[in-house]
């Protein structure tokens, strides 16, 4: 195709006055600047039409490179394929071009292609090779055009050498960009900001900080790059001191004793919720005058992660009051509060907001309401979404898997796993765990085991710490008490606290006080802090009548005034969360609680119910331990949403711990006596109770 013939590409000139060579090309390039590509096309059929560009190599070589600088390569490229005599400056130009716009292959073609035609490389081309060999992560061939750029004698250029830099982090390799760093002759302050990044990135937190303490020493203040890097860091190894002192730093810096830059208050707020300290967050936050999506997604999403699913709710509430937009990142927020607390109903109307807004084609926004409907009770809802999911990666079918599985539904988990693995996707460590999990929640020995083995077999990956702990979860539940012990003496790597902690709990269920006391020991010295262990061993001597072996630990958790998380159970009714804990009286409708707990215990002793009092740990009398298990949370929280809802409403529980084997028998007779489906998360799984009948048969 000619030159003429490229303005079918273009817009229909707009300039009414002939122009000359050289105030298109002056024109061109206050295009190229601006990026302004609509009135570079307008400026080419201009041209075009006035006969300028067939002959005019300056010309043409300025309405490419103002081409590339716009990213539009595919008119770049036919310009340049048809100049005859191309400098240096139309190379530099389309090299430039593509290394910027995601296309570093054809930036490197393009480089090759300029050395064979003898055109001699300069310090505008070596910055955009060495970006893209960085970008397409080639060491060896990024390694010898560093020497290339060394020969030349571009190294002392600063523009080069924080080039060289960047591709050596991007290529992990640290220590080499610190010797090149080291040696630069003059250093500005992007230099400074791509050492402290690239550490960043890197996971070197502490080199970031040394580097910017030197920074700092030779006069360099540092600017946002700086901070926002040095911000990520500490929130990265919760090193809430130094994080407090950066924020002193943007204060002391940023004028009038506040922070005014957008970016660096919500990376501040970031920081303190990465660092667990939610007070200093929050602060921080109710003092913005202005704030926009990304404050309210930092807050939201900080107190999802450490598991205050309450306040993130409570917060998403006042966003939208005030009536700002929700985005995408805080749709995935507000679903994984949801999954928490079960919330079905809030969880239900976040979906509805998605449609409405179309982020369902979104894998990530899909992904997480998958997780939201199976962690809140309605697999079914959460199979729907799967199915209708376009396109569906890793994460897609490792929260599908393991949806399944906390439902007991093991054999489907196994089936949609092999499912996966016929689309050719490479399972990672995670839906290994999800499918080991499903497997040991359902009985599923001889498929765990498989599953377990092909890691190793058909992956050469070897298990982490993670799959053992499901292969002895797996085992343990299932009885082979002493195989599980083989398989943790057999471990190439030491054994873990959860390695230990599936141990224990499968010798409480089935009461080998041999191997429990092995495994509490064993978790001790790993975690001489941690209550659970110390816990679950005296509710196992409990079990045994071992009162005096039970006093001996309780007084050691006593001693080292470690405490043990207040077992509790909520319900989700009218878009309220009703909170009980065993013996409550606080709420507002107690008495009619207590009132409907001694009808149903009437009915159930009518019924044939026989209290099973050894879930009651303490050695106290047979009739106190019956009122003990009748104070149960879960129980009250029963009693609550059988007398605030309609019949035939099915009914909603989560318990933070394990429901006991009481509560579990007296709950499958109460879905039959009122003929309600009553489904319960505890910390474990759901039991979906129906007809006297739990889905977990027995099991669980």
């Amino acid at each position: 195709m000619s030159l003429l013939k490229t303005t079918a590409l273009v817009s229909k000139p707009c300039f009414t006055t002939t122009l000359n060579s050289l105030q298109c090309g002056s024109l061109l390039q206050s295009l190229s600047n601006s990026k302004s590509l609509t009135q570079a096309q307008q400026l080419h059929a201009h041209v075009t039409t006035d006969g300028n560009l067939r002959h005019n190599t300056y010309l043409a070589t300025k309405l490419a490179a103002c081409y590339a600088a716009c990213g539009h390569m595919s008119h770049a490229q036919l310009i340049f394929d048809q100049i005859v005599l191309k400098n240096s400056f139309l190379w530099n130009s389309m090299i430039r071009g593509y290394a910027c716009n995601h296309s570093p292959i054809k930036s490197l073609v393009l480089y090759r292609e300029m050395l064979r035609l003898g055109q001699k490389p300069d310090n505008f081309t070596y910055p955009f090779v060495l970006k893209a060999c960085g970008d397409l992560l080639l060491r060896g061939i990024g390694r010898k055009v560093h020497a290339l750029v060394v020969v030349g004698g571009f190294e002392e250029d600063v523009y080069v050498g924080n080039s060289i830099l960047s591709m050596y982090l991007k290529f992990g390799d640290v220590a080499a960009a610190q010797v090149v760093f080291d040696k630069m002759p003059m250093r500005d302050l992007t230099s400074w900001n791509t050492m402290v990044s690239g550490c960043v990135k890197n996971g070197e937190t502490q080199g970031a900080f040394e580097i910017f303490g030197e920074m700092r020493r030779v006069g360099f203040v540092g600017d946002g790059t700086t901070l926002l890097a040095l911000l990520s860091a500490c929130g990265d190894v919760m090193d809430l001191k130094a994080g407090k002192e950066i924020h002193g730093f943007v204060v002391r810096n940023g004028g009038n004793g506040r922070v005014d830059n957008g970016f660096l208050v919500n990376s501040i707020i970031d920081m303190y919720c990465n660092c667990e300290s939610m007070s200093c967050a929050r602060n921080l936050f109710e003092g913005l005058i202005v704030k926009d999506v990304v404050s309210w997604n930092s807050l939201i999403s900080g107190y999802e992660k450490r598991g205050d699913a309450f306040e993130a709710l409570e917060l998403f509430g006042r966003m939208v009051e005030g009536r700002e937009v929700p985005d995408e990142v805080t749709v995935i927020s507000v679903l994984g509060a949801c999954n928490q607390i079960s919330a079905l109903r809030l969880g239900t109307s976040v979906h509805s907001y998605v449609v409405k807004r179309g982020y369902g084609v979104n894998v990530a926004v899909g992904t997480a309401l998958i997780g939201m409907y199976a962690n809140c009770g309605s697999l079914i809802c959460a199979c729907c979404v799967f199915d209708e999911m376009p396109e569906k990666n890793l994460a897609v079918w490792t929260v599908m898997v393991s949806g399944f599985g906390i439902h007991g539904r093991g054999r489907e988990a196994v089936s949609i796993f092999y499912e996966m693995l016929g689309t050719n996707v490479i399972p990672d460590e995670g839906i290994f765990t999800a499918v080991l999990s499903a497997c040991s929640h359902s009985g599923l020995v001889d498929e765990g085991k498989e599953i377990f083995y092909k890691i190793t077999r058909d992956y050469n990956v070897d298990p982490g710490p993670t799959h053992y702990s499901c292969l002895v979860d797996l085992l343990g539940r299932a009885g082979y008490l002493d195989e599980a012990y083989e398989v943790i003496e057999s471990m190439k790597l030491e054994p873990n606290e959860d390695v230990w902690t599936a141990l224990l709990s499968a010798c409480r269920l089935h009461r080998n006080v041999k191997l429990a006391e092995i495994s509490a020991h064993k978790l001790f010295e790993l975690n001489p802090n941690g209550a659970s262990g110390y816990v679950c061993l005296s509710n196992i001597y409990a079990a045994e009548r071992r009162w005096k072996d039970v006093e001996n630990v309780r007084a050691l958790v006593k001693k080292g005034r470690l405490k043990k998380a207040p077992s509790y159970s909520f319900v989700e009714l009218n878009k309220m969360f009703h909170q009980f804990f065993v013996g409550d009286t606080s709420h507002q409708q107690s008495d009619d609680i207590y009132v409907k707990l001694k009808d149903l215990n009437e009915q159930l002793k009518k019924a044939g119910y026989k209290p099973d009092t050894n879930s009651v740990l303490f050695d106290v009398e047979e009739e106190i331990k019956e009122k003990m298990l009748w104070n149960h949370s879960e129980r009250l929280a029963l009693a609550f949403a059988l007398i605030s809802t309609a019949p035939g409403t099915t009914i909603r529980i989560t318990k933070n711990l394990r429901v006991c084997g009481d509560c579990h028998s007296v709950i499958k007779m109460i879905s039959k006596l009122t003929n309600r489906v009553i489904i319960m998360r505890d910390i474990n799984r759901f039991h979906h109770f129906r007809d006297g009948l739990c889905s977990c048969g027995g099991y669980w």
